[in-house]
């Protein structure tokens, strides 16, 4: 039985009768680090050491819209759709389906993103590196020359090549630290039928 078909499993059990109750666990206490305290671990050491762990990497898109502040008289619809490189994506739940991904406070896409409410996560192939870092720089225009059509029900940009592509809406934003975590219902998927292998990230270059 694969991973989805565990999670069925377990969906149907604890809607079952036999399914024991669950107890709400106590919600732990939360603070700031005291400016007399040493920080937990040093940046550096953060970085270093969760670099060991391999990520897959994907393109996350959206629609321009009329509110985008790229907008113009002769392009309501914006200078161009948005779109940045995630390392941070991950299912979340089967029933309702949903995925998130994390992103910069600080990040200039995020907002254009929001204000379409909609977005596209296209999961990149082993021979795309060349494409993720195009969407990995500011203030270019990161969709000259790529390829792409819409997504069936956001409209955000469905890139050519890739292993994999889910449509989503905006379901729910977390703060987590200096990150937001955010967290999408898919509304439509799909998978090339190829059996090319995934791009991956790790210790700072790709696999």
């Amino acid at each position: 039985m694969g991973h989805a078909g565990m999670a069925a499993a377990a969906v149907r059990y604890l809607r079952s009768a036999d399914a024991p109750p669950v107890a709400a666990l106590a919600r732990p206490a939360l603070r700031c680090v005291g400016e007399d305290e040493r920080a937990p671990v040093p940046q550096a050491e953060f970085r270093r050491v969760l670099g060991n762990f391999a990520s897959g990497v994907a393109v996350v898109t959206a629609p321009a819209t009329a509110s985008d502040p790229q907008a113009t008289a002769d392009a309501p619809q914006g200078a161009a759709p948005a779109g940045f490189a995630c390392q941070s994506f991950s299912s979340l739940s089967l029933d309702p389906p949903l995925v998130a991904f994390m992103v910069g406070r600080t990040s200039t896409t995020w907002p254009r993103i929001a204000r379409a409410g909609v977005f596209c996560v296209n999961v990149l192939s082993a021979g795309q590196g060349e494409l993720c870092r195009a969407f990995a720089v500011s203030g270019a225009d990161k969709f000259a020359g790529v390829t792409y059509d819409a997504a069936p029900v956001s409209g955000s940009p469905r890139l050519a090549g890739t292993l994999a592509w889910i449509d989503c809406t905006i379901h729910a934003v977390h703060t987590g630290g200096d990150h937001l975590i955010v967290v999408g219902r898919v509304d439509a998927l799909g998978a090339s039928e190829g059996d090319e292998a995934p791009l991956l990230f790790h210790k700072g270059r790709f696999l």
